[in-house]
This record gives C-alpha cells, sequence and structure tokens, in this order.
C-alpha cells in the first residue's frame, strides 16, 4: 500500500525525463508533418490524435515502453497521416472512405429535418451556429452546412446561381 502514492525518486526522475523527451520529439515530428496534423479534426484526425495521446501517455508512464519506441510510434502515426492524406488528395475513393461529405442543413431559410435527424443535429445547435454567424433569424439565411468536421457553416446569402462552395454538400438541389 506504500507504493499508492510513491514508489520511489527512480521511477519519479524516470516519468520526468521520459515525459519532456517525447513531447519534445512530439512537438518536432508534429510541427515537420505540417498544419494538416493540427487542423481541425474529421474521423480520421481524431484518430490518429487519440492514438498519439495514448502514445505519450504509454511512454511517459509505462516503464517497459522505451523512449524509443514512443518516438516509432509517434513516427508511424504522423506518417500513416501523411500518407492517407496524400492519397485522399489523389484519389477520391481513399478521400471518401476518410472524410464525410459536408450536409446541407438549411436551404433558402427551410430547415432540411432528414438532413437534421440523419446528422443528429439539433435546433439548438442550428441556434448556436446562427448567433455565431451573426444571424438571428433563420428564415433570413440562405445556406447553413454541417462540414466534415462537425462545424456548422452558415452563409446567410448566395450570390450567384451556382455557388461552386455548395455543391460537394451530399443534399444541395441542383
Amino acid at each position: 500500500m506504500e507504493k499508492f502514492f510513491f514508489d520511489n525518486w527512480d521511477s519519479i526522475f524516470r516519468t520526468f525525463t521520459i515525459t519532456i523527451l517525447a513531447y519534445i520529439a512530439m512537438v518536432l515530428l508534429l510541427r515537420s508533418s505540417g498544419k494538416r496534423t493540427l487542423s481541425k479534426m474529421n474521423a480520421f484526425d481524431f484518430i490518429v490524435t487519440v492514438a498519439l495521446g495514448s502514445a505519450l501517455a504509454s511512454v511517459s508512464l509505462n516503464k517497459n515502453v522505451a523512449l524509443a519506441d514512443g518516438v516509432l510510434a509517434f513516427f508511424l502515426l504522423i506518417f500513416l497521416q501523411y500518407v492517407i492524406t496524400w492519397l485522399s488528395v489523389r484519389y477520391k475513393a481513399v478521400k471518401h472512405f476518410i472524410t464525410s461529405k459536408p450536409t446541407l442543413l438549411l436551404y433558402k431559410g427551410e430547415l432540411i429535418d432528414e438532413a437534421l435527424k440523419k446528422e443528429r443535429v439539433t435546433i439548438e445547435e442550428i441556434n448556436s451556429a446562427a448567433r455565431n454567424g451573426g444571424q438571428e433569424d433563420l428564415s433570413k439565411i440562405d445556406v447553413m452546412i454541417l462540414e466534415s468536421t462537425g462545424e456548422i457553416t452558415v452563409i446567410p446569402t448566395i450570390k450567384s446561381d451556382s455557388p461552386n462552395a455548395l455543391k460537394d454538400a451530399g443534399n444541395y438541389p441542383r
């Protein structure tokens, strides 16, 4: 029971040293991997982020995991994210597998109930997004889209007959 709060100074020193070194290694790898790794997350990015956190915790706290093993895990996770992102830019099938399509939630002031149910978006979330977009009246908003990152975009006024930015929304009326 005496090891519940404190094991020994060697353990404290190891945790302190390894955590700092692993953190520095992770920051260097993330910075060298580009902005995409640190962007707003889709499901794939979220998985990589959780895995990186788990690897950092493992190398920091588990005496059986060497620093080199942890840094290798960081490198592999970031490298896999780079490869998948590279493939998704070049191949539509990979892109569609990794990221979801944006979904139109409101069009010309009318909520699209089927889309709200499918995407599990509440009216409170719609109202919050409207407020964040500086809007107070849903009927005066032309478009609200649930992005692949989970963010809701508000477009108060469509300024053209065929807005290119809306074409990738899966349920946009053409």
